[in-house]
């Protein structure tokens, strides 16, 4: 426990024998549960996690192979079950060493202070910087943020790192059913979380990096993750517009979208990006500067979401403070 609130911890881990024990052993004393869970392993990951001191409760979850993504969900659902109706926070560790247990206090403080719902770490601020990252994680890790930036209306400058700290509130008022399963998950989760409203915080985390081998074939992880985040950054935008809070910075937002999109589909382009085009001006600075002017208009947005669920928080705890004192 810190600071009154339970902490929770939930380690994926798939084939890691090699590290499991030592992540289990250097576990902060102030973390209440944690939740091993074994996505499929065929080596002694399990039975190496049963064997090793823990200072906290220990749960086993076995999965059968579902990928990262189900794994993290499972272990947050399990620590619903344990936690129950009480305050606490939900942090993830990676399985394979590469998170310091010395950053997990600074992350679920984050939440704790109520400077966010959501805390995620960011290797790139830390005073390490990304020197230990190997050259084409740092390369993917730059381009993936900036594309989760566009994605999630915010500035997002690690989106791929997965040690995080997440609110009880956020974890019991997630959709289990359509989540992501896959590697990309800490980008749909991110995008996610600016849809309803909810505050991103990064705290500085230190990359570590050994003999741990990535399963991701990068072709087809940017592949995949580049399509999820475009069809869940226009479904963030449909539906804040078709919602009864809509916002005038939404509304100019999809038109901004709507006219980058149609100036680049042949046949559809309006008289004004057709007569700037017959004066010379590049189709590709039309659409760069409607999705830049729709960019500006979805920060705006994010931050008014988050305003609005800020506002619609204290005004239900001091409703229900009323209903106790008039009790």
């Amino acid at each position: 426990m810190l600071q009154g609130r339970g902490i929770g911890v939930v380690i994926p881990a798939r084939n890691e024998s090699k590290h499991i024990g030592q992540v289990l052993s250097t576990i902060p004393s102030f973390v209440d549960h944690v939740v091993v869970v074994d996505d499929g392993s065929e080596d002694d990951t399990e039975k190496i996690a049963l064997s090793t001191h823990c200072s906290a409760e220990l749960s086993i979850v076995k999965l059968d192979g579902l990928g990262v993504g189900k794994a993290i969900d499972s272990g947050h659902q399990k620590l619903l079950e344990i936690f129950a109706d009480s305050k606490f926070v939900s942090a993830v560790m990676a399985g394979d060493g590469q998170m310091d247990p010395d950053d997990l206090e600074g992350l679920v403080t984050c939440v704790i202070s109520g400077k966010a719902e959501y805390a995620k770490g960011d290797r790139s601020n830390h005073s390490d910087g990304l020197r230990s990252m190997p050259l084409i994680r740092r390369l993917a890790t730059v381009l993936l943020s900036f594309f989760t930036t566009l994605a999630a209306g915010q500035t997002i400058s690690d989106s791929q790192c997965g040690y995080t700290a997440t609110s009880d509130e956020v974890l019991r008022s997630w959709d289990w059913e359509k989540s992501w399963s896959g590697y990309g998950y800490p980008n749909f989760w991110i995008i996610q979380l600016a849809k309803h409203g909810w505050k991103i915080a990064h705290h500085p985390v230190r990359a570590i990096y050994g003999d741990e081998i990535s399963g991701i074939n990068n072709i087809s992880f940017f592949i995949k993750v580049g399509i999820m985040m475009t069809i869940e950054h226009h479904a963030r935008n449909l539906f804040w517009l078709f919602s009864f809070k809509v916002t005038p910075h939404t509304i100019f937002a999809f038109i901004s979208y709507f006219i980058g999109w149609i100036a680049i589909i042949p046949g559809i382009s309006t008289d004004l990006e057709r007569e700037l085009v017959q004066r010379g001006v590049s189709v590709f600075i039309i659409v760069f500067f409607a999705w830049f002017c729709a960019h500006i208009f979805d920060r705006r947005a994010v931050v008014v979401k988050q305003q609005l669920r800020n506002i619609n928080s204290i005004s239900k705890a001091d409703n229900a403070a009323r209903r106790d004192f008039n009790a």
